[in-house]
C-alpha cells in the first residue's frame, strides 16, 4: 500500500499538483469528508498551509467544500478531476503559446531589422554559419525554402529536423513551378508514404531513392543552401548544419547532387 501511495503522489506532481496538494488529495480520496486540521494533521501539511492547498485543490477541480456547521472538504471523483484538470491546462497552455507566437512574430520583425543593419560590415565568413539545434535548422530551411524561385534539390534521410514528405512547404514549391528534385534515402515504404509520394509527384516534384546518402543537403536557386553531417562522436544521432550563401560551393555541391541523382532509382526495390 506504501508504494502505491508513493507512486500516485508522484503520478500527480508529474501532471502538476504540488507535494502538499498531491498528499491532501490522496488523502481525501480514502474518506468521506474532512475539516481542514484534520486533513492537514493526516497529509502532514503544516496547519499554516493547509487552506492555501485546499483553496488551490477546489480552484484545480480535485476538491470541493460541504457547508456544514464547519466547513468540510471532500475529494472529486478522480476519474472527472484528473480529465477535466488537464483539460483546463491544454486549454491554457495553448492560449499561451497563441500569445507568445504572436509577440515572438512582432519581437522577431523588431530584432531582425536591428540584427541585418549590425551586419553592415561583414566578416571574412559571414557566407557560411554553423547551426546545431534542429529547431533553428528548421527555421533556416523553411526560409530559404520559402524563398526559392527557381530550382530546389534536397538529399533526404533521417534523423529530421524538417522531414520533406511531411512539408507542405515543399508541396507548394512544386505547385509554383520550381523545379524539384529530392533524393531520399530508401528505408520500409507503407501506404501513408506511397501516397505522399504521389501527392509530391503530382506537384511536379521528381523523386527518387538511394539505398545510402552521405549527408542531407538542401540547395535553392544554385545559390544557397545548408549541408547537414551526423555527429560522429556522439551516441544519439545529432546534426550540424552548414548554412551557406555562395555560389562556388553551391555549384560544387550541386555537381556531388547530380552525381547521386544519376545513381538514384525511381521506385523503391523490393
Amino acid at each position: 500500500m506504501r508504494a502505491d501511495y508513493q507512486a500516485s503522489w508522484r503520478k500527480l506532481q508529474q501532471i502538476g499538483l504540488n507535494a502538499y496538494e498531491a498528499r491532501s488529495y490522496i488523502v481525501l480520496t480514502g474518506h468521506l469528508r474532512f475539516k481542514a486540521l484534520e486533513l492537514a494533521a493526516r497529509a502532514h501539511v503544516p496547519r499554516q498551509k493547509i487552506y492555501e492547498v485546499l483553496d488551490s485543490l477546489v480552484e484545480k477541480g480535485f476538491a470541493q467544500v460541504i457547508q456544514d456547521k464547519t466547513k468540510l472538504f471532500s475529494a472529486i471523483d478522480p476519474s472527472m478531476a484528473i480529465p477535466s484538470y488537464l483539460a483546463r491546462r491544454t486549454r491554457a497552455l495553448q492560449n499561451e503559446l497563441t500569445e507568445q507566437a504572436r509577440l515572438a512574430s512582432a519581437l522577431i520583425e523588431d530584432l531582425r531589422a536591428s540584427y541585418l543593419e549590425g551586419q553592415g560590415g561583414k566578416g571574412t565568413l559571414d557566407f557560411l554559419s554553423l547551426v546545431n539545434d534542429p529547431v533553428q535548422t528548421a527555421v533556416q530551411y523553411r526560409r530559404m525554402l520559402s524563398a526559392v524561385r527557381f530550382q530546389y534539390e534536397e538529399f533526404s534521410r533521417p534523423p529530421f529536423a524538417v522531414d520533406p514528405l511531411h512539408e507542405q512547404l515543399v508541396k507548394d514549391v512544386g505547385k509554383r513551378g520550381v523545379a524539384c528534385r529530392l533524393v531520399i534515402q530508401a528505408g520500409p515504404l507503407d501506404e501513408e508514404h506511397r501516397q505522399l509520394l504521389e501527392e509530391y509527384r503530382s506537384c511536379g516534384i521528381e523523386i527518387r531513392f538511394l539505398d545510402r546518402l552521405p549527408l542531407k543537403l538542401a540547395l535553392f536557386d544554385s545559390r544557397c543552401g545548408l549541408v547537414a553531417l551526423l555527429d560522429p562522436v556522439l551516441t544519439k544521432p545529432s546534426w550540424t548544419a552548414v548554412v551557406f550563401e555562395h555560389e562556388g560551393f553551391s555549384e560544387a555541391m550541386s555537381g556531388l547532387f547530380e552525381t547521386y541523382w544519376s545513381r538514384a532509382y525511381g521506385e523503391l526495390r523490393d
